[in-house]
């Protein structure tokens, strides 16, 4: 999740507004027998896969789509969806061949085109998508998609329809583990029906994956029908999925508990203590490709002097995880000990323990460190995040006070409380935070890659804190440029550990996902991004 990028929103959805479609009742609680009542909050934009960087639409778009790669929901590994072939001699040409008989749910062919339309248009500056730049290693996307001024070309030279099941892509630099990134919707094909009439299509989004949406009400519902039409091998176990909009998890795990509700997969923090007793087994907890930080405004200048890495690994040391994690979040959270996740495993570049030092808490040392770095800024620090989210509150007052306790002062350390999320992003987007922020990611896909090139790269579309060091940069160019997996790999490990050195973000928990069911669903399971399987649910 992207300190945001893909944070849970809870934002009224522009285009994609239409009413309630009529449905026989034979489940209960209003929607049909066969059918899963989950959880939901409305999406932040329209349905577009190169528009949608939240995981409320995510969610939905992992359920109409399918692309040329999925992430296995069990492993993570990147596995062939819709590509028969993704062919290179080079890693930075590509030849892709798409498998023959998918269609789209109103009938139309996906092609090699489906998938070129979709990314030129993802690309152009002109469409204003928020994953643009996931295209940007693709062979002129400095002309789609100019840092300053207007648009030079209409499609990226990188890519070529050769014919009805092949195109080839060509990058800009080698990059040896590209095609493990197709799984992430904003490559998802699309329609001619998107471009033909594309306010029709945002308004009832049309797809290609094991459901088609029947009908959304903002702040209500949305409905979901399984397609019987779809081709791929994961068709859906369920009869339809209706996502239910909550405001407040709590009201969700009420309803829960009450019988009107089948699924929820985000457990109140108050309610942890109680959830295993509550569900009887029908709890999950486990680990997810989601890690939370606080990252350093390094755009100010008394945070990015000389020897203030000692001051910021002194402040990682004071902060006692251990403690946290088990009181607040009763092991939901497991203390970090990298910058990655362990989802990753060893062999897709999780070093347990690279931060293992400076992410011990050691108030002795903490005051050591912070005093030969030069002392904190001002003699005090503050935490800032918003707080429209009530356990952000709770986990920024407890960080405080094990700061303030191990530096022996309880003014060390203050929570600078920001209302909403909209304006936490507002004030982080235009550097006017002084002091340490809240920051977290959520994989996009599976890679090592995407936990630290877009974060920490110089100028990175998610450097939030503007960290900028050339070893790093050079680091992570090598490892792109790699032509094995593996090499890349140990070229991305050698980039965490200036990150290790320099201290930029202080790992603080790398998150769990969490989930309920009812009685009456079998078969549920998280993927490694924290989000349900609905394809896999069976209702009794």
């Amino acid at each position: 999740m992207r300190g945001g990028r893909r944070a849970r929103a809870m934002v009224a959805l522009g285009g994609l507004v239409f009413a309630m479609a009529a449905a026989g009742c034979g489940g209960g609680g209003g929607v049909p027998a066969g059918w899963v009542r989950a959880s939901w909050g409305d999406p932040q934009n329209p349905l577009e896969p190169a528009n949608t960087n939240e995981v409320q639409g995510g969610k939905v778009l992992d359920m109409i789509f399918r692309g040329l790669k999925r992430y296995d929901p069990r492993t993570g590994a990147a596995v062939n969806m819709l590509a028969e072939r993704i062919g290179t001699r080079d890693s930075q040409n590509f030849t892709i061949t798409v498998k023959s008989g998918w269609t789209f749910s109103n009938g139309e062919k996906v092609t090699a085109k489906s998938f070129v339309d979709a990314w030129n248009y993802g690309a152009l500056l002109d469409n204003k998508q928020k994953n643009a730049s996931f295209f940007e290693y693709i062979d002129g996307y400095e002309k789609v998609h100019p840092a300053a001024g207007a648009a030079s070309a209409r499609t990226l030279a990188g890519l070529v329809v050769k014919d009805e099941r092949t195109f080839t892509v060509r990058l800009r630099t080698k990059f040896s583990t590209w095609p493990d990134t197709l799984g992430y919707t904003a490559y998802a094909p699309l329609p001619r029906a998107f471009f033909d009439d594309h306010r029709a299509w945002l308004k009832k989004p049309v797809g290609n994956g094991p459901y088609t949406i029947d009908s959304y009400t903002r702040g209500s519902a949305m409905r979901l029908s399984r397609w019987d039409g779809y081709r791929g091998p994961d068709r859906a176990a369920n009869k339809g999925v209706e996502l239910r909009v909550y405001t407040d998890n709590n009201t969700a795990y009420t309803d829960l508990q009450a019988g009107n509700l089948d699924l929820v997969d985000d457990i109140p923090s108050t309610q942890l203590k109680n959830v295993t007793k509550d569900l009887d087994g029908r709890y999950i907890n486990q680990p997810a490709g989601i890690i939370q930080t606080l990252d350093f405004p390094m755009y100010r200048a008394e945070w990015n002097r000389p020897g203030m890495e000692k001051v910021r690994k002194g402040l990682s040391m004071a902060i006692n995880r251990e403690q946290i994690t088990t009181q607040i979040y009763r092991r939901t959270r497991t203390p970090a000990t990298d910058w990655t996740s362990p989802v990753l495993g060893e062999k897709g570049g999780y070093r347990a323990g690279l931060c293992q030092d400076a992410c011990t808490y050691d108030p002795g040392r903490a005051r050591r460190l912070i005093e030969e770095g030069g002392g904190l800024p001002g003699g005090r620090v503050t935490i800032s995040s918003n707080v429209d989210n009530g356990s952000h509150r709770l986990w920024m007052d407890a960080v405080c006070n094990s700061i303030n306790n191990a530096l022996g002062n309880d003014r060390s350390c203050t929570v600078n409380p920001i209302g909403t999320f909209a304006d936490f992003r507002n004030q982080l987007s235009d550097e006017r935070l002084d002091d340490m922020f809240r920051s977290g990611w959520q994989m996009d896909y599976p890679l090592i890659q995407n936990f630290l090139q877009p974060l920490y790269y110089t100028d990175a579309s998610s450097n939030y804190g503007k960290f900028s060091d050339p070893a790093f940069d050079r680091l992570i160019d090598a490892a792109n440029s790699r032509t094995s997996t593996a090499g890349a790999i140990a070229e991305f490990q050698e980039a965490e550990t200036v990150l290790a050195r320099q201290m930029p973000a202080i790992p603080l928990w790398y998150q769990n996902g969490s989930a309920g069911y009812s009685e009456k669903l079998s078969g549920v399971m998280l993927n490694p991004f924290s989000v349900p399987v609905y394809e896999r649910i069976t209702v009794k």
